[in-house]
């Protein structure tokens, strides 16, 4: 008999009728401690104060988020202990929303209405799963890995029937703790078993991304064949068409996901990215149209969803004028990114930037240039840089608006912030020809290759003094500044003095310019630690 009299309680659901009417419920099974909100910004503060054993969460509040959001948002903020009880809670069963609900993957889903021995039914099984699995958890959230993997064998040993939700805790253990052999074994194992569509997907997903491709894009068929409504098969199977280069069939196979679930908001994002890169722009604007909307209150609401609305607008309309209606719809695209991200100066230039595109379009030419020289006059006074493939979007977009001495500059300094990657340099090829532009950071690559050499033969102070010649060469090379500043954290270690103290702040303060998702961020934070920590 599970006591409840001890368990906390959160209700979430904006009609009054249906929160007295579970709460009472909630009150015959014993329940003693109940919270209620009316929407997702109360449920999030709640959970901020309080910590819940059980939260019934509906999925539809009208204005504001929906209850994926505030799972996602639960998640991401760590509010959400691996040991509560999310269940989500809707009157409607259409397969959008219902798919858009599952995915987010709630503990358990109730459709609207039910009774108090359904509710008690469904809990009582939770309870007892979450009950016998609390050492598991418990590791999960300390993220001890083998005690994750220790604690699985002992539930599963104990209580066999638990054994499906141990798997796959060892599964996400041991892919944390690098073992990818154990992991891909463990996975084939399962499905010889039992075909079950998560292992298809993590298995088919990992031999994605080790490079497999041939053996993932067979294993999301045959997991599509058995399970033709497990969206994630689709975008698995999507991911390995693009990685072959086969860009057409990645948008059919994203489509057919879209059609089973379209309410996600990063495989609209993904849609829209795809069907721009095959020039489909009629498919694009739909695409960032739903992420727009889906974004608004979400956690993972994106400002390129915006730009890239307002592209593919723009883009439908070929060589001819833009309409009144296309016009329209853009500006108020850029009017809410604008406002929603007023603080954000790049972003200002780069919507800008669109809006001067769109006056060209809609034959108001010289009105475009006006405001693309003043546009063109904001970009050399920006204290952070854009990422370079936004900055090669800029420089594309500076140069149409026969702005070429800035698009240039933005190549430049695009140049000399990620010239150090191949791909980036050959991006920027495509862009320009010129060899000031091109050449500009080759001596300083150069003297970053022998530091790297230097510093793996653990010669640090001679590799320290290439990688201060290839950052003063280079000064807002991102690459550079963490390379030298490491090269002065492993001196320091030894020898604390002022001045490489100091050096290596200024290393890390020209690297901190990088953008917010550069794949080099979290390097740069381990870095900085290191140093607050001498």
């Amino acid at each position: 008999m599970i006591e409840y009299n001890n368990k906390r309680f959160l209700i979430v659901d904006d009609f009054t009728d249906f929160r007295s009417a579970l709460t009472g419920m909630l009150r015959q099974m014993g329940v003693a401690h109940i919270d209620a909100a009316v929407n997702g910004e109360e449920a999030l503060a709640l959970c901020r104060k309080h910590t819940y054993d059980v939260i019934l969460h509906d999925y539809n509040l009208g204005k504001g988020k929906n209850g994926q959001q505030v799972l996602e948002e639960l998640h991401h903020d760590k509010l959400l202990s691996p040991h509560c009880i999310f269940i989500i809670i809707s009157a409607e069963s259409s397969q959008a929303m219902v798919m858009a609900a599952l995915e987010c993957e709630p503990d358990s889903y109730l459709t609207k209405p039910f009774n108090l021995a359904s509710l008690q039914q469904r809990l009582d099984k939770l309870i007892a799963m979450k009950t016998v699995l609390h050492p598991v958890l418990d590791a999960q959230m300390r993220a001890d890995h083998m005690a994750v993997l220790e604690a699985c064998a002992a539930v599963i040993a104990a209580h066999p029937r638990y054994a499906p939700q141990c798997r796959r805790h060892q599964v996400t253990a041991l892919a944390a703790l690098g073992r990818r052999q154990d992991q891909e074994r463990l996975l084939r194992s399962l499905i010889s078993e039992r075909p079950l569509p998560w292992a298809l997907v993590a298995l088919a997903d990992l031999l994605r991304e080790s490079g497999q491709l041939d053996h993932a894009l067979t294993l999301y068929q045959d997991g599509i064949r058995q399970f033709p409504l497990i969206p994630a098969l689709y975008d698995g199977l999507a991911a390995t068409e693009l990685a072959r280069g086969n860009h057409e069939e990645a948008q059919q196979h994203l489509q057919q996901g879209l059609r089973i679930s379209p309410n996600s908001l990063q495989r609209q994002e993904r849609m829209g990215q795809i069907a721009q890169r095959n020039n489909d722009h009629e498919q694009a604007a739909r695409a960032f149209r739903q992420a727009v909307d889906l974004g608004r209150n979400s956690l993972f609401r994106n400002p390129d969803n915006h730009l890239n609305l307002a592209s593919s607008l723009t883009a439908q309309a070929g060589d001819g004028a833009l309409g009144q209606r296309a016009v329209a719809e853009i500006r108020q695209t850029l009017g809410e990114l604008d406002k929603t991200w007023r603080d954000d100066p790049a972003l200002s230039v780069r919507s800008r930037l669109m809006q001067a595109r769109t006056l060209d379009k809609s034959g108001h030419a010289t009105e475009a240039r006006r405001l693309a020289e003043q546009v063109a006059a904001d970009v050399a006074q920006l204290e952070s840089f854009f990422d370079a493939e936004v900055a090669l979007q800029v420089a594309g977009q500076l140069r149409d608006l026969d702005q070429a001495g800035s698009a240039d500059a933005v190549l430049a300094t695009c140049a000399e912030m990620y010239g150090d990657d191949p791909e980036v340099l050959a991006d920027i090829a495509r862009h320009t020809d010129n060899p000031d532009i091109l050449a500009a950071g080759s001596q300083a690559l150069e003297w970053n290759r022998q530091a790297i050499r230097l510093y793996q033969q653990k010669n640090y102070a001679e590799a320290l003094q290439r990688f201060r010649q290839a950052l003063a060469s280079q000064p807002r090379n991102i690459s550079f500044a963490l390379n030298t500043a490491q090269s002065l954290l492993r001196l320091i270690a030894a020898d604390p003095k002022p001045e490489l103290l100091a050096e290596c702040e200024r290393c890390l303060q020209q690297a901190d310019g990088m953008p917010s998702n550069d794949h080099r961020r979290e390097r740069y934070r381990k870095l900085r630690e290191r140093l607050e920590q001498l």
